[in-house]
């Protein structure tokens, strides 16, 4: 129960920041972002817990999971139900406008904070041991 309880919290911060972001950067957002979202950040901090990874490998392993879980969301919701949510056809090295490279960029940057989060709820919240971290 325990174990439930922890993955619900983190999804839900994943999911509400992840919703935040989109409103900051867009001035809106879609319910199903915060589904991503927290999806997204249940699987940062399993990246972290479960492989010993310098920070940068951590961070490039996040920003390719969230870019093809946006790529997999983006087909689903946007192309199959025509939701609109998004279109990333105007930037730069974009495939079929649903992620692009300036994005897959910036969630690599992102995912720095978000496992640096991820780690002091685990720790703070629910007694998880403290990570040590190494850039390289």
């Amino acid at each position: 129960m325990k174990a439930i309880f922890k993955y619900f919290i983190l999804f839900s911060i994943g999911g509400l920041l992840y919703m935040l972001i989109e409103i900051v950067y867009s001035g809106s957002t879609h319910w199903t972002m915060g589904i991503l979202g927290g999806i997204c950040f249940i699987l940062i901090g399993l990246i972290d817990t479960y492989y010993a990874l310098p920070l940068y490998k951590q961070m490039l392993m996040s920003a390719i999971l969230i870019t093809a879980l946006e790529f997999i969301a983006g087909v689903i919701l946007n192309l199959g139900f025509h939701l609109a949510i998004w279109d990333y056809s105007a930037l730069p090295l974009n495939i079929m406008g649903q992620v692009c490279l300036p994005f897959s960029i910036m969630w690599f940057i992102l995912s720095l904070p978000a496992i640096l989060l991820d780690d002091w709820i685990r720790s703070s919240f629910f007694g998880e041991p403290k990570h040590h971290y190494r850039f390289f």
